[in-house]
């Protein structure tokens, strides 16, 4: 893609449970859009009721990209997905298409717009405890020469009995697939190839939480238990980053005999929650954005401002 090209796009946003999907399917209907999925679960496959996927049927309807595109036992790094965005935004313009973005995982979305994040950059508790697995194995200076051979830069700032921030350096890198010195140099941050709207939706916390608890029981009840149990019986590891996501955690503990079904069930509601106000702290930063309250404004209403306001940003973008 050219560097040059700035595509106009609209990126629906906000928590977990607020109603993203049914807008982003019905905007694009209308738009002659494709959705670029951007949730950091559902690029795998296999995992489809505890990632809430979009059914084959509507992806029929409406082409997605970026879902069910990595098995469970790969690493998808964000430099994977912002790759494969702009390749999927490049097909979608090519075909006269309009560019639609949809999903709750916010460092993708800063990723691919804003470029460096510094202390916003994610951190997984089980690459980092296999990490350190390595430092007890190899001792402090043993695994800072790991380092220095993989970003020189960063170790010639840090110690050698700087383990701890040896060890985020290296989980950057395997969580990434860039190094931490590439992440904090912004000149080596490429300008974005896109003139981005976000539609943020929220709801009042309660309301969101009585539609989250909803939904994760409405999941077991599809099925979420038995999906799981396929997934480990087709030697897919616990311990793989695509199972160790909330919900599918708490269903591994259940099958272990660890945990009640009812225990799993509200430890699921209750990380749920969780991840909704984390997504919030950080969408409340996104900008530009319009939010919309969808307590108070009425679906049909929502889906005329909304078209409105995409309408004319794809119309001013591409002037």
């Amino acid at each position: 893609m050219k560097e040059m090209t700035r595509i106009p796009v609209i990126s629906i946003i906000g928590p977990t449970a607020v109603g993203k999907t049914k807008l982003s399917l019905d905007l694009a209907e209308e738009l002659d859009a494709e959705i670029i999925s951007v949730d950091s679960r559902q690029v795998y496959r296999y995992l489809d009721i505890g990632t809430d996927k979009v059914s084959i049927e509507e992806r029929r309807e409406v082409i997605h990209h970026l879902i069910d595109i990595a098995d469970p036992d790969e690493i998808f790094t964000v430099m994977d997905f912002i790759e494969r965005a702009k390749e999927a935004a490049e097909r979608i313009v090519k075909r006269g298409k309009r560019v639609l973005f949809a999903g709750g995982t916010p460092f993708y979305y800063k990723s691919l717009f804003d470029g460096t994040i510094h202390s916003d950059l994610p951190s997984d508790p089980e690459v980092r405890s296999l990490i350190e697995e390595r430092l007890l194995r190899r001792g402090k200076e043993g695994l800072y020469d790991e380092l220095k051979k993989i970003d020189p830069v960063t170790a010639s700032r840090l110690h050698p009995n700087d383990s701890r921030r040896v060890v985020r350096s290296l989980e950057i890198f395997e969580l990434t697939g860039k190094i931490a010195s590439w992440w904090y140099d912004k000149e080596n941050q490429p300008s974005s190839c896109f003139n981005n709207l976000y539609i943020g939706l929220e709801r009042p916390r309660p309301q969101l939480y009585e539609r989250i608890s909803e939904r994760v029981r409405e999941q077991f009840n599809k099925g979420y238990v038995e999906e799981v149990r396929w997934l480990l019986d087709n030697s897919f590891s616990e311990k793989n980053p695509s199972m160790q996501g909330f919900g599918y955690r708490e269903i591994i503990e259940y099958l272990k005999g660890s945990i009640s079904l009812e225990d799993a069930i509200l430890s699921d509601i209750r990380a749920t929650k969780t991840f909704s106000r984390r997504q919030m702290t950080w969408f409340r930063k996104f900008s530009p954005i319009m939010w919309y309250d969808t307590s108070v404004v009425s679906p049909g209403d929502l889906h005329v401002q909304v078209i409105s306001m995409c309408k004319a940003h794809y119309e001013e973008a591409s002037a």
